[in-house]
């Protein structure tokens, strides 16, 4: 009986010596395998001008990187059915024949980044990767994919292709129904067509920051409606359709910082009730429509900075259950009485003052938190003068302040008084518990605004009375 056992025990145990035998056995010339069952083959670095002949065929992982590889011929790898990653990145690829990749069945992700010759695809490049859910081609040189490229690769879920020349977002990513995530930044794309998108079903994640987008069609963006993170910032946006968001109403972050607009309708963001950051910084903003901020009530940061906005008015922000925080720094603000709420407004909420006035020239320079508003006998504010300018008086706002201050104290007594509050307890209290830390949005920061949170503006209004909450299935 113990022969047997010990016999038995041998039988078992062979299998698993010859494994790790055969992986280092044929491992390439100059590479490292690991010895284990599923090896992995590094081979980055060791000055490769072709791809080594054999690879052991229990590898799992093949990293080529940084090498001199110029072609990849028909069953350039062999047959490696356990192979899941592969990674040609930093080499000198011209080009790759129709079945380059074939014998790769169970491969999931494939990176060939920063091929800077790479500048044809054919329409067969990569046949039988059913498995595929990764493929990274950024800053390959790229002007264009064929349309049917992706045919065979249903499981795609990721699409690196970042830093190319393409003029137009891919054909070929049109019925992806499967891919989630997009990366198009750095591209010469100069237009989002009503149909660019079509079929996107499951997309989250678009990225077409740092092109040449002009034109934005209508409803463009109507078949993606689990997108969550939009970047067009930094393109040469001018104008927007009315119904340019409509659907997205699971999108928690869009980015329109570093474009050319002038005006911002209250139409854009109806259907974005679950956005909590908003970038609309580095524009030509000089008017914003009266309540175009209104159906935002997940909102907790909105960046008007760096824009040529001279005056807010209040109704601008209403309803008043908006926002967590603001930013308003580097515009051309002039300090007269339209803006004296804003000033109470960051009082009340021990804000942080960072609104530089740049007119009337009394107060040009001056935190509008140090401005002191004058009252004529009838309690209406004054405007602070033009020192250069010689007049009977100030001219009056249109209304008492005591009227404006009542109106909007009492607005704020009822709403408190609903959810059982005190003003007193409100204006001591710093209520931060319905906005999302911001320290977990960083990745969607817009390029520009860098490290001026000493000048951001901060607001937590947590009105709850205000609105009722809802629930999108968006995942």
């Amino acid at each position: 009986m113990g022969m047997a056992c010990s016999s038995l025990t041998v039988i078992l145990w062979v299998p698993h010596v010859h494994a790790v035998w055969a992986c280092v056995r044929s491992c390439p010339a100059n590479c490292v395998c690991t010895q284990e069952r599923s090896c992995s083959v590094l081979c980055d670095r060791v000055g490769l001008g072709q791809i080594p002949s054999q690879f052991p065929c229990e590898a799992s992982s093949i990293n080529l990187d940084k090498n001199s590889i110029k072609f990849l011929s028909e069953r350039a790898f062999g047959t490696l059915p356990s192979l899941k990653s592969l990674s040609l990145n930093h080499n000198n690829i011209s080009f790759i024949t129709p079945g380059a990749f074939k014998g790769l069945p169970s491969l999931t992700e494939l990176k060939m980044a920063h091929n800077e010759y790479i500048r044809y695809l054919h329409t067969r490049t990569f046949t039988a990767l059913k498995r595929l859910v990764k493929l990274d081609l950024a800053d390959c040189n790229l002007f264009n994919i064929p349309d049917r490229i992706f045919i065979e690769l249903p499981a795609l879920q990721e699409l690196f292709c970042f830093q190319n020349n393409f003029r137009r977002i891919p054909g070929a990513i049109r019925g992806m129904e499967n891919l989630t995530h997009i990366y198009l930044e750095r591209n010469r794309i100069e237009a989002v067509a009503y149909n660019s998108l079509q079929g996107l079903t499951k997309l989250k994640y678009l990225n077409l920051q740092d092109n040449k987008i002009n034109v934005v069609h209508e409803r463009a963006f109507q078949g993606c409606q689990k997108m969550e993170y939009l970047y067009l910032n930094d393109n040469l946006i001018s104008e927007l359709p009315e119904n340019s968001f409509d659907g997205l109403r699971c999108l928690k972050m869009l980015n329109l910082g570093g474009n050319f607009l002038r005006n911002i309708s209250n139409t854009w963001f109806r259907d974005l009730g679950e956005l909590e950051v908003l970038y609309l910084d580095r524009n030509r903003i000089n008017y914003i429509e009266d309540r175009a901020f209104e159906n935002l009530t997940s909102l907790v940061a909105l960046h008007l900075n760096s824009n040529n906005l001279t005056t807010l008015p209040f109704s601008v922000f209403q309803p008043v259950y908006f926002l967590g925080r603001l930013y308003l720094f580097r515009n051309p603000w002039e300090c007269d009485c339209r803006i004296e709420w804003l000033k109470e407004w960051m009082e009340n909420y021990r804000l942080v003052r960072d609104i530089s006035c740049a007119s009337p020239s009394s107060v040009a320079g001056i935190d509008l938190m140090d401005v002191l508003y004058k009252r004529s006998p009838e309690g209406y504010c004054l405007d602070p003068v033009e020192l250069n300018i010689t007049s009977e008086g100030p001219t009056p706002s249109e209304e008492p302040w005591s009227t404006t201050e009542s109106k909007f104290n009492s607005f704020i007594s009822k709403l408190l008084l609903q959810m059982g509050l005190s003003e007193e307890v409100a204006n001591t209290t710093e209520v931060y518990s319905n906005t999302t830390q911001l320290d977990g949005l960083t990745d969607g920061v817009s390029s520009g605004v860098g490290e001026d949170s000493m000048e951001a503006v901060s607001f937590s209004f947590y009105l709850p009375a205000l609105f009722t909450v809802i629930v999108w299935q968006c995942k």
